[in-house]
This record gives structure tokens, C-alpha cells and sequence, in this order.
């Protein structure tokens, strides 16, 4: 009896989690395939099974130059808050030594979060109108002779919301992956005659590796689904795969709008196993 208990007690105590998990994660996508097959003629949906949905998704030139500007937002936002977050964390981590210090210049990165995401998109609209500080600072000072229209409801101000959105989801898993490097193994390097750059790219830039690819992971799959910001920040002059569900949700073609988000999801996922097989990042969880 004693041995039976033991043999079962893991799957008990991870029964309820794996209830939860079926029930508001698998069920609702499992329920989502299964809409995205139905047949939808105009003002309703039948349950059926039929492909048109997904042949339309990718016969469409609309459709698919929309997922492309999606993959292009995801890699301008991944690019900037990789290239503004790894500067912050490696600052964090070897140029502040008091952890007090880390602690509190980690929590003013955080500060801008404390706030709803629609609050910080609206506080960006004065700041880049063409009526702008921005634009009236650069005509005071003559650098510009009439506002800067990109600035504001174009594909610019979509990734620079999401990179203010997204940012500290790229500075902590690196910020945490810097701060769990052995110091003695940048001592030995460079009593061994490295230099600042070879210790960075030969020490910490591996070792710092499963931090970037779990900040990648986490722009990935906010950025493919986003569709507030392509909203408030794009004006209705960008175009998002999130923001194409939105709509055709708003407009009722539920079984269109589940074929796009199983179609989005399943490359978010390619993309999220690239990324797990090229970097193991099992060593920071």
C-alpha cells in the first residue's frame, strides 16, 4: 500500500494542474480549431468541415502581406529591445555592485508598468503629433523646417509603443541569466590574457544566451498577437494579424478569425522551437 501511494502521489499532486490547464488552456484552443473549420456565409456560421477558410488565408495577397508586416514588427521589436535591454541588464549586473542599488535601478525600469498599457499608449500621442513636443522642439531648434508626419500613426510609432510595451520582458530573464555568471570564470579569463571584448564574447555572451532566448520567446508571443497598440499607435495606417482578428471578430466571421489564430499560433509555435532548439535555456528554469 505504502509503495503504491509513493508510485501515485506525483500524479495526484499534479492532477489538479493538469485539470486547469485542459480546461482554460487546451479546451478553448482545441474549441477554437474546431470553429475555424466551420462554414460562415455572410450573416451566420454552420458547423461543417470545410478548408476555405484556411485556402482563403493563404490566397489572399491582403491576408498574407498582413502576416508579413506582423513578422516585421516582431523583428524590429525584438531587435530594439534586445539591443536597448542587454546594455541595461549588463549595466545592472557589473557596473552596479551594492545590491540595493541593483534592486532599485531594476524597479525604475519597472515603474512605467505600473500603469495600464492603454494610458501609456495615449501619453505617447501629445509627445508625436505633428503638433508634438517633439516636432516643436526639433522646429525650435531648426533641425526641422515643418513636423515629422511618421512620428505618429504609422508603422514607426507601432514598434516603438510595443519595444515601451515589451522592454522589460527582455531586461529581466537577461538581467537574471548575467547575474547567475560566475564571477571567477571572467577572473580566470582575464588572468589568462583575454580582453574586455574577448571575456564578453567568449564568457558572458554564451553564458547570458538562455536569458536572451527567454526574453525572445516573450516578445515573440506578445508581439504576433498584439493588436492595441497597432490600434492606438497605427492610427488604421498599420496592419497586424491580431488586429485582422479583432476586426473580422468585430464583423462576426468568427470561423475566419478562429483560422487566423490557429494559423497564428501554430507559427508563433515554429518560431518559439526554433528558438528552443537552437538555445537550451532548461538551465534557467
Amino acid at each position: 500500500m505504502a509503495k503504491t501511494w509513493t508510485a501515485l502521489k506525483p500524479y495526484l499532486l499534479a492532477t489538479p494542474q493538469a485539470i486547469a490547464l485542459a480546461l482554460f488552456l487546451v479546451f478553448p484552443i482545441v474549441l477554437i480549431g474546431v470553429v475555424s473549420f466551420w462554414e460562415f456565409n455572410g450573416y451566420s456560421m454552420t458547423p461543417a468541415f470545410t478548408l476555405d477558410n484556411y485556402v482563403g488565408i493563404f490566397t489572399s495577397e491582403v491576408t498574407l502581406k498582413t502576416y508579413l508586416n506582423t513578422f516585421k514588427f516582431v523583428g524590429l521589436v525584438w531587435l530594439s529591445t534586445l539591443l536597448i535591454g542587454y546594455p541595461v541588464a549588463y549595466f545592472l549586473s557589473f557596473h552596479v555592485t551594492q545590491l540595493r542599488w541593483q534592486v532599485l535601478l531594476f524597479l525604475v525600469c519597472t515603474i512605467p508598468f505600473w500603469t495600464s498599457n492603454i494610458i501609456r499608449m495615449i501619453s505617447w500621442l501629445p509627445l508625436l503629433g505633428t503638433t508634438g513636443l517633439v516636432n516643436q522642439l526639433l522646429m525650435g531648434v531648426g533641425l526641422i523646417d515643418q513636423p515629422l508626419g511618421f512620428l505618429l500613426y504609422s508603422d514607426f510609432a507601432v514598434v516603438l509603443g510595443m519595444v515601451h510595451l515589451y522592454i522589460i520582458f527582455m531586461i529581466a530573464p537577461i538581467f537574471n541569466s548575467l547575474m547567475r555568471i560566475d564571477r571567477t570564470l571572467i577572473t580566470a579569463a582575464e588572468d589568462m590574457g583575454a580582453s574586455g571584448l574577448e571575456v564578453f564574447k567568449e564568457v558572458i555572451l554564451p553564458l547570458s544566451a538562455p536569458g536572451i532566448a527567454i526574453g525572445s520567446i516573450f516578445i515573440v508571443t506578445l508581439v504576433m498577437g498584439e493588436f492595441v497598440t497597432v490600434r492606438l499607435m497605427g492610427g488604421g495606417q498599420s496592419a497586424s494579424v491580431g488586429k485582422l482578428i479583432q476586426t473580422q471578430i468585430g464583423s462576426l466571421q468568427y470561423p475566419l478569425a478562429a483560422a487566423n489564430a490557429m494559423v497564428l499560433l501554430a507559427v508563433t509555435m515554429l518560431i518559439v522551437i526554433s528558438i528552443l532548439r537552437v538555445i537550451n535555456i532548461r538551465k534557467e528554469l
